[in-house]
């Protein structure tokens, strides 16, 4: 089963590069794919995340690495969103995928982020997210439910993505 992960691992590499440079609509698209799957890691401090909880929240969910340029690219947008939902039901949870801790608190000594790390070391996640490309994104609903994603860098604080989760928002 480790060599699966590691398999996978390398073609979401191999891919990202091929992701990042392919001319692709930045807009996000719905998801129609399977249900959300469980998403259970701890952050850099060690303190544990369960997607669960967050229940009530939007909750964009980013899979990202240090090495992938677009991902280091697209952080600082991420960190203007959740400046824009600000006192709105909205987290941001950027899953690592693979790297060790001390890379990781290098690379955001470097560029700081306002939201919380998680640790995919083992490539669980990526796995049960069915993850094949660096950055994939996805926007889970208060429902629990994924309404959106996107492959590849995106300007997460543009109007259109800011209106779009702020529509998850709204009370019906």
């Amino acid at each position: 089963m480790k060599l699966e992960k590691l398999l996978l691992l390398a073609g979401a590499l191999l891919l990202a590069g091929w992701v990042s440079a392919a001319p692709a609509e930045k807009t996000l698209k719905p998801w129609t794919g399977d249900p959300t799957p469980p998403l259970r890691l701890k952050d850099l401090e060690g303190k544990s995340h369960d997607l669960a909880a967050y229940r009530g929240k939007a909750v964009l969910i980013n899979f990202w690495a240090t090495w992938c340029e677009p991902c280091r690219e697209e952080l600082p947008s991420m960190n203007r969103l959740k400046k824009a939902l600000g006192g709105k039901p909205f987290e941001v949870l950027a899953v690592d995928v693979g790297e060790e801790t001390a890379q990781i608190r290098e690379f955001l000594a470097k560029l700081p982020v306002d939201f919380p790390v998680l640790l995919d070391q083992n490539s669980d996640a990526v796995s049960d997210w069915k993850i094949r490309g660096l950055p994939t994104t996805f926007i889970v609903d208060p429902e629990g439910r994924i309404r959106y994603f996107y492959v590849g860098q995106l300007d997460w604080a543009s109007s259109a993505v800011v209106n779009a989760i702020d529509g998850l928002l709204a009370k019906p």
